[in-house]
């Protein structure tokens, strides 16, 4: 065994075709040397993944990003990356290559990586596979705040509530967050700053959102945030961080003393539990958030 170990060792770092490991963090933890030269890493780093695509789109190497706003692009990313349990996808590198990229990702959030050279096939071909790639993600992205869409998702809470089925059960819970008086915001200040409130809301949530859960825009100011393998005490703390975070939001530089809330409801994945059920429970746990004077966490296990 230890000889098998060994000989694949010397495979991965003699290989062309590129290999990286990512923790639960999406931090680096291991990268071979032909993904290390691709992405402009030396041999001992181990950035953020998000670090890393920042240093390499403001040095102009590695993925070729074609984008005006990082951030804005960086949210969309974050939003499906690591998300599902294999993904693959294509993109291109400053060096002119074309790469096959997939990602792995393990129960407990850790990600394997590997991309491998497809120059050779044809541009037009190429073509093709790009727009339908941005076509899906067009299709599972909010266009206003750039985090996940409705249907996104609903199909995640499906994968989650089915995944409680499974040979190797998964739990989880829920959260259903809206923000407060939305509709007096819209009415005072216009929509416009209605859209920059939502927008200030998912970039203010979007970084307290680990890799493994998915966080997204369900509907109006309406957002939900799955949390896979979380108990209840779990969730509530990331939740009241996230309540904490908004409080101290003043997203409106001409008004200073403008801020905002929102409410939230928390539920828990029960065995047999359908999708339909679980976010029943969570609904109505939002729903006594707002009974109870807005601005808090309520929970229905």
């Amino acid at each position: 065994m230890n000889q098998i170990s060994e000989r694949l060792a010397e495979l991965q770092e003699d290989s062309s075709v590129l290999i990286a490991l990512y923790d639960q963090d999406d931090r680096l933890r291991y990268a071979n040397p032909a993904f290390r030269t691709t992405f402009a890493l030396e041999p001992e780093e181990c950035p953020l993944w998000a670090e890393l695509m920042r240093r390499n789109t403001r040095s102009g190497k590695g993925t070729i990003i074609r984008t005006s706003d990082f951030e804005t692009w960086l949210v969309s990313a974050q939003s499906r990356r690591g998300k599902l349990p294999f993904r693959a996808f294509e993109t291109d590198v400053v060096d002119g290559r074309w790469l096959w990229m997939t990602e792995t990702v393990q129960k407990d959030g850790w990600m394997l990586c590997i991309a491998s050279d497809i120059t050779h096939l044809k541009a037009s071909e190429r073509d093709v596979r790009q727009d339908r790639d941005f076509a899906l993600k067009a299709s599972q992205t909010d266009e206003l705040t750039s985090v996940s869409n409705r249907r996104f998702m609903m199909a995640a809470l499906d994968s989650l509530a089915n995944g409680h089925a499974a040979p190797r059960p998964v739990g989880g819970c829920i959260c259903i967050i809206d923000l407060d008086f939305f509709k007096r915001i819209n009415d005072l200040y216009g929509h416009q700053t209605g859209d920059d409130v939502l927008v200030d809301f998912a970039r203010r949530v979007h970084p307290l959102v680990r890799r493994r859960d998915s966080f997204g825009r369900i509907g109006g100011e309406e957002f939900m945030l799955i949390l896979p393998d979380t108990t209840l005490a779990q969730g509530e703390l990331i939740i009241e961080r996230i309540l904490t975070t908004v409080r101290g939001a003043r997203p409106i530089l001409n008004v200073p003393s403008f801020s905002y809330t929102c409410s939230a409801g928390l539920a828990e994945l029960h065995p047999g539990d359908t999708a339909r059920e679980l976010y029943a429970r969570a609904d109505e746990a939002l729903y006594h958030a707002k009974q109870g004077g807005r601005d808090r966490l309520r929970i229905v296990a």
